[in-house]
């Protein structure tokens, strides 16, 4: 290994890294607010680069018909409970979101040239799909067993993780698939060469991090959001709906694994079953950051994504073993200097 080869990895570690800690974000966040240790996260990455492919390739994406039946469902749920609680008013409100905006998408697709759009207006069309099944997932999943100790939510997102992983064979089969660069343009830094994808992808990283950044701090959603992750016993006592606040977080964490899919299409070729991966390694950095700390999680998955870019050069058919035994130090050295509480109730 040379300096320039180094400088090469070390591109790749950092364009990993950034992806990473997004999706350790996501985790965090997500274990914050609904102690949800969320499996299905990588999920959203995959299902979020092959709706984009689909929609490129002039095909109604298969996602959209699971957006609709989920949509269904909850408003099967909720129309009920509204009207068990007397509360007829809330029954437009709930048809216009679950079904009315399903069937608006896919009106749009079938009647719109989406293939002929600009690259950007694809991208919003495949969020638009992919993000709302965040919030759903957690209102036909998780908010009835929001209460459950985390060992049965853990035991529900692996068996979520599974449907989804069959669901993204069926909808978009086993072959992979990328999508067109957002830029063609090539940077030269030195002795590297520096591809506009990659800027893209790390440039909109931190982008999203310090727009979530600010959510957090100057939004009274993501107040309430900070207060339930700290307190949730206390934020349901000063009136924070924990449905609200899973709801919110769900979709946060869709939005997040969408774009990842998004901005990674384009440098690795996505399958099916191609984010669980991907969000493993979101999950190490977020272990390494102890599931609590936003700052400590994007430093670990810039750690992650470095340790596997090197590890690929010395020993790449055993990097992803080294990526995950990261995991057993860490776990050995929080468990040694932490304090064992019981589970909040």
């Amino acid at each position: 290994m040379d300096f320039q080869i180094a400088l090469l990895l070390g591109q790749d570690g950092i364009t990993n890294g950034a992806i990473y800690a997004l999706l350790a974000l996501a985790l965090v966040l997500v274990f914050a607010v609904t102690r949800v240790i969320f499996i299905p996260q990588g999920e959203f990455v995959s299902y979020g680069a092959l709706t984009l492919v689909m929609i490129q390739a002039g095909a109604i994406p298969a996602t959209v018909w699971l957006l609709l039946g989920a949509g269904l469902l909850a408003a099967a749920l909720d129309v009920r409970l509204a009207l068990r609680a007397g509360q007829p008013g809330r029954l437009v409100r709930l048809v216009g979101w679950y079904v009315a905006y399903p069937l608006a998408l896919v009106a749009l697709l079938y009647t719109l040239p989406v293939k002929d759009f600009p690259m950007a207006a694809q991208i919003l069309f495949a969020l638009a799909v992919v993000v709302p099944m965040g919030p759903l997932m957690y209102r036909l999943i998780y908010q009835p067993i929001a209460a459950a100790p985390v060992l049965v939510l853990l035991i529900v997102s692996v068996a979520v993780h599974v449907a989804m992983v069959g669901l993204g064979l069926l909808f978009f089969g086993a072959e992979g698939s990328r999508t067109p660069p957002f830029s063609e343009a090539r940077f030269e830094m030195g002795p590297v060469m520096v591809s506009g994808q990659t800027i893209w992808v790390v440039v909109s990283s931190l982008v999203l991090i310090v727009a979530l950044y600010q959510f957090f701090e100057r939004t009274l959603y993501g107040k309430a959001l900070r207060a339930t992750a700290i307190n949730r016993v206390g934020a349901r006592l000063m009136g924070i709906s924990p449905a609200l606040a899973g709801r919110l977080t769900f979709f946060l964490a869709a939005l997040i694994g969408a774009l990842s899919g998004v901005l990674i299409a384009p440098i690795t070729t996505i399958y099916y079953d191609t984010g669980f991966l991907i969000g493993l390694k979101g999950f190490v950095a977020a272990i390494v950051g102890g599931l609590g700390s936003y700052p400590m999680a994007a430093a670990g998955a810039l750690l992650v994504g470095l340790l596997e870019a090197f590890s690929s050069f010395w020993a790449s058919a055993h990097k992803e073993v080294i990526v995950f035994t990261l995991i057993i130090p860490v776990l050995l050295w929080r468990s040694l200097r932490g304090r064992h509480v019981e589970e909040e109730e």
